[in-house]
């Protein structure tokens, strides 16, 4: 029945019948989408609720007329429950950039595509509103307090609740009335998207062009920024979401001028929202309706919510309360014990052979100690390893030591920095000297402590030859 409707369509606008309807993946939504060829190869679109369907074709009408980069509507059926669009093409940013988003390490050319793509943002939220009347907009023809307290109990009831974790639902609600005025204080006369994320940007002619706008309405610049950013599977490492941001920033002052400190702060509390609001999402396209696709998501979200809650929000203590037990359940926990990182610092001595790599990576860092002055050689320190206090005091007076670990510093920092941002579980770090006890044994110490302290990550030290092994807990 589907494809007689979108067939009768492309007849009426081509002249002929199509010669192939193949329906595409679906997303989120309720919407079927189907590629349609012939003499020209259209996308058909057919959707249950007018509503939503007339609120995409008003839009793709405005924004084509202000020159965004949207697909025109060509044609609908009289009941609009169906339509034609331009073929955009396969090419999603989603896969474009599908390499970083699985390593966390970015190439230039899938970087050089997200920059395009957020400085094309404010256009879409000012040009985009420049003439548009909101009243089209579906469900809601602005972002207000209401729309906000949809999606946080679209959050309480279909993830919070799903999970079994108990809280006082009053309390919680008074931290969601503070949070709404908070967001509310944002009140703008531009063009909210509400789901700009690399799913919903197509690339061709390698530019972004942008779909999937029927849910916005009139609100805050924020939401979107937080919405591409933090968009759970794309995986961004905080390095590159601060450079896309920084480029946003800079388009945005086109329109208007941008008090940064401001904008950051605010940015915090729409970050959190987006977040509450997604996994409200996956809850109910996942635990709900068993659909796979959300239920992947979820850790990504969760990871998420967990670096947010690092910065705190204390304007919602309890809210903050009931997250922080959140990301602590089991069931997350477990999933980050997977992906959590794990640095071996082992001593050793050189004649006794390097140290193996248990994880079968194939071993790391090799610090050679023995450049450094060597208590060993002196008769009166041989009782003793590089943890007792007079072979502390003679390298730390001798000094060289110092300048020998701020060098193993830097390039270890960059590298658990690395590793952490793109998910690896296991790392090693070795320092060799003559016999094991003295160098090797205070540098792997400083090291497997300098470790832990700065990014709260397991740290395993091994003293190979003096048969002593320490762990150091993420706190």
């Amino acid at each position: 029945m589907i494809p007689a409707i979108l067939n009768e369509l492309y007849k009426n606008f081509t002249g002929n019948d199509a010669t192939e309807i193949a329906e595409m993946p679906s997303s989120g939504s309720n919407r079927r989408y189907f590629r349609l060829k012939g003499e020209h190869t259209l996308i058909g679109v057919v959707g249950t609720s007018v509503e939503e369907n007339n609120a995409f074709i008003y839009m793709s009408a405005h924004f084509a007329q202000k020159g965004l980069p949207v697909p025109k509507v060509l044609i609908c059926s009289d009941d609009h429950i169906a339509y034609l669009q331009e073929d955009l093409g396969d090419t999603i940013l989603y896969n474009a950039i599908e390499k970083g988003r699985l390593t966390r390490v970015f190439g230039e050319e899938e970087k050089r595509l997200l920059v395009k793509t957020i400085r094309k943002l404010p256009d879409i939220q000012f040009a985009g509103a420049d003439g548009m009347d909101f009243s089209h907009c579906y469900p809601a023809p602005a972002f207000n307090s209401r729309s906000i307290m949809w999606d946080l109990n679209y959050f309480k009831y279909c993830f919070l609740k799903a999970t079994g974790l108990e809280f006082l639902e009053d309390k919680l609600e008074d931290d969601f009335q503070r949070l709404t005025d908070v967001l509310m204080r944002s009140s703008s006369a531009t063009f909210m998207y509400r789901d700009f994320q690399s799913r919903n940007v197509m690339i061709k002619d390698d530019e972004p062009w942008f779909i999937d706008f029927q849910g916005g309405r009139k609100g805050p610049v924020y939401y979107d920024v937080a919405s591409f950013l933090w968009q759970a599977k794309a995986n961004f490492p905080d390095s590159l979401r601060q450079e896309l941001l920084k480029e946003y920033i800079d388009a945005l002052r086109k329109y208007q001028p941008v008090n940064e400190p401001y904008f950051h702060a605010q940015l915090h509390h729409f970050v959190l929202f987006r977040t509450l609001q997604v996994l409200g999402a996956y809850g109910f396209r996942g635990y709900f309706e068993k659909k796979p696709h959300f239920m992947q998501s979820v850790p990504f979200a969760i990871a998420n919510l967990r670096e947010l809650l690092k910065v705190p929000y204390p304007e919602y203590p309890y809210l903050s309360k009931v997250l922080t037990d959140l990301v602590n359940l089991k069931q997350f926990t477990d999933e980050l014990q997977k992906r959590t990182l794990t640095v071996r610092v082992m001593s050793f001595a050189y004649k006794k052979g390097i140290p193996n790599d248990p994880s079968g990576n194939g071993g790391g860092y090799v610090f050679d100690c023995r450049a450094v002055n060597n208590p060993g050689k002196y008769e009166r320190y041989k009782p003793y390893t590089g943890l007792d206090q007079p072979v502390i005091k003679f390298l730390e007076d001798d000094g060289e030591i110092f300048h020998f670990l701020e060098n193993a510093y830097e390039l270890v920092d960059a590298h658990v920095k690395r590793f952490m941002e793109r998910g690896f579980t296991n790392m090693m770090v070795c320092f060799g000297c003559t016999g094991g006890q003295h160098r090797s044994v205070y540098s792997a110490q400083k090291m497997a402590e300098h470790i832990n302290s700065k990014f709260n990550v397991k740290v395993e030290l091994v003293h190979r030859e003096q048969n002593i092994e320490q762990t150091f807990n993420a706190k």
